[in-house]
């Protein structure tokens, strides 16, 4: 009896296994079959689901039917508009210039856009808006606050800190309260004003304004039409120097005019036409004058 032939199999690999082994070892074949292949996938199937015009209009129509839906949804509908911070007026300005059609979807309004507008009121200094609870659209608003009266040509306007126009000024007695500054281009020095009223101190109840002198310094205007022509420089300093000089000598009780302060190192006083008169004539001036003319 012949033994049993055992046909043992080949452990090489075929021609065709061993070109795909070497292949797969490509970098560039690996990713073209692990990417390249499923995205190719994903725009056949794209071109084939929007190529219709009918389908395409389909899907945008359901994606708006949705967005809408979501949109409206009740947690996300403003009922109302809350203001805080504002005056009674400034609030109503503002209601009347957004004009919200309540109930309106927060998706439907933009805040950036609002807070714009709010704060393009002369009012208002910064304006917060954000979507509150319970469906109320919040309004933070910092109000600018007048500190002074500007009075031009063109009639009154009330003036911030930083010379920001607040509001205009229909009558100067609607806000006697605040400090009237005159002339051009003293809106662009109220920190300064602000700085020589509060150096006033015993005087500042005669002070009746503040006149800007060529758009580079001020005249304190007192009452009895009482004058301080102030430097340019410094003009706090020289100031304090006439109210010094106020309190031992009493000059502003005196009948005169004005006080110059220009020059710091020569400051003059102007008297008034009497008491320039009863000067002369006590000094004997006036009999000299007189005999001169004659």
């Amino acid at each position: 009896m012949q033994p049993m032939t055992v046909h043992r199999r080949d452990p090489a690999p075929s021609r065709f296994s061993y070109r795909m082994q070497r292949l797969w070892l490509t970098p560039t074949f690996r990713f073209l079959v692990r990417r390249g292949l499923p995205v190719l996938f994903v725009l056949l199937v794209l071109a084939v689901v929007f190529g219709s015009a009918a389908r395409r209009q389909a899907l945008l129509a359901q994606y708006n039917a949705v967005r809408t839906q979501i949109e409206h949804r009740p947690e996300f509908m403003l009922s109302m508009l809350s203001i805080e911070g504002a005056s009674p007026t400034l609030a109503d300005a503002v209601r009347k210039m957004l004009d919200i059609p309540f109930p309106v979807s927060s998706f439907d309004l933009d805040l950036k856009k609002l807070r714009a507008q709010i704060e393009a009121l002369d009012a208002v200094a910064s304006a917060n808006v954000a979507v509150g609870p319970d469906g109320v659209l919040q309004v933070t608003i910092t109000e600018r606050q007048p500190v002074a009266v500007w009075r031009t040509a063109d009639g009154l306007t009330l003036v911030d800190g930083t010379g920001h126009r607040v509001a205009s000024l229909t009558k100067r007695d609607a806000r006697a309260d605040l400090p009237l500054v005159v002339g051009l281009g003293a809106d662009q020095a109220i920190p300064q004003a602000m700085a020589l009223l509060a150096a006033a101190g015993p005087i500042a109840p005669r002070v009746r304004a503040l006149v800007r002198v060529g758009e580079r310094r001020w005249d304190m205007v007192l009452d009895r039409h009482q004058r301080v022509l102030l430097p340019e420089a410094d003009p706090v300093a020289a100031l304090e120097r006439v109210i010094a000089l106020d309190q031992a000598r009493h000059l502003f009780d005196r009948d005169i005019l004005s006080v110059d302060m220009r020059l710091p190192d020569r400051p003059a006083v102007q008297l008034s036409p009497a008491a320039f008169a009863a000067r002369q004539k006590a000094l004997g001036l006036e009999a000299k004058t007189g005999a001169a003319k004659k």
